[in-house]
């Protein structure tokens, strides 16, 4: 059984890390269509386009970062997750051998490179059980680079760039949203992808948001007035003229997801994720008795009976 396992986990590894998921190219060929013939921020889609048809072909790394590898799990009560992390462990450490995996988890007292993507804190696991008969498995890729543009924001704050205020409410969210993104330019490898949590503390904030970004590009936040900022966040994210890798053009965004959490009535916190276009995400679904896989997720454009809120 733990073959099964292993193999499976070694071949998402290898998925993620070289094809990008449907709903994510399907948004990037969207940007290819609206931007200017012969301009920079059209050589860069076509050239981001070149490179991830290459990698998926020699399922080659689609980038140099590997980025933070991050496991979901959702399992019924009284499934193995302990022989689960150790699998996955493995999985890591051999697609790190076959260079599925760059080597990219460093000692941060030695500044030793692990050589195997192994380490305090690499790979990091997130498991929550549920009633559902079935075990849900996703995993994340998060690069550094996005990862260093992403922000926290506690309201009211004066946001002096702007020249403005942002309140505790929804125009205040709605600024400090745009604000991250502006300031992120090309440093995030724009376009980016989006994740916000509006509430809840400093840790359990980033937490939120970066769930976020295992939604789907087109499904729809089940809150209508959270529907309605992110498709108004996103919109107007496309209009800043950051574009590309922030040489300029349409498209700043492929999406902006977000998420509400209760909060202390002493803080209001507003915390932005954000991943870069290299948004590489990708999951399965296994069976709890023999870890056979039953289906593979993100292999349409919108699966909304797969969203994470």
């Amino acid at each position: 059984m733990s073959d099964i396992l292993f193999d499976n986990l070694l071949d998402l590894i290898r998925r993620t890390s070289s094809d990008l998921p449907p709903d994510i190219r399907a948004a990037m060929q969207a940007g290819r269509e609206k931007e200017a013939k012969g301009s920079r921020a059209l050589m860069a889609l076509d050239t981001i386009d070149c490179n991830n048809a290459d990698a998926a072909k020699d399922s080659a790394p689609i980038c140099q970062d590997t980025g933070m590898i991050k496991f979901y799990v959702h399992h019924p009560v009284g499934y193995d997750t302990v022989t689960l992390e150790e699998t996955a462990k493995r999985a890591v450490a051999e697609a790190t051998a076959k260079g599925y995996l760059r080597q990219n988890s460093v000692d941060s007292i030695t500044g030793k490179n692990t050589g195997n993507n192994l380490g305090e804190g690499t790979p990091q696991f997130h498991f929550g059980a549920w009633r559902k008969p079935e075990v849900d498995v996703r995993l994340m890729l998060k690069g550094g680079g996005c990862e260093n543009v992403g922000a926290q924001y506690s309201l009211p704050t004066d946001l002096k760039d702007l020249g403005k205020k942002a309140g505790r409410d929804i125009d205040g969210v709605k600024l400090v949203i745009l604000d991250a993104i502006w300031k992120a330019q090309g440093k995030g490898c724009s376009p980016g992808y989006i994740g916000v949590c509006v509430g809840g503390d400093r840790s359990g904030g980033f937490e939120a948001a970066k769930e976020q970004l295992l939604r789907t590009v087109g499904d729809t936040n089940p809150r209508p007035e959270l529907a309605a900022l992110e498709a108004e966040c996103a919109q107007i994210a496309n209009g800043l003229g950051v574009g590309p890798m922030g040489f300029g053009g349409d498209t700043t965004v492929l999406g902006v997801k977000i998420a509400a959490r209760n909060r202390l009535p002493a803080s209001f916190f507003v915390s932005v994720s954000y991943a870069c276009w290299a948004h590489r995400r990708r999951g399965f679904v296994l069976n709890a008795d023999t870890n056979a896989v039953t289906r593979w997720l993100y292999e349409t454009e919108t699966l909304p009976e797969t969203t994470h809120e």
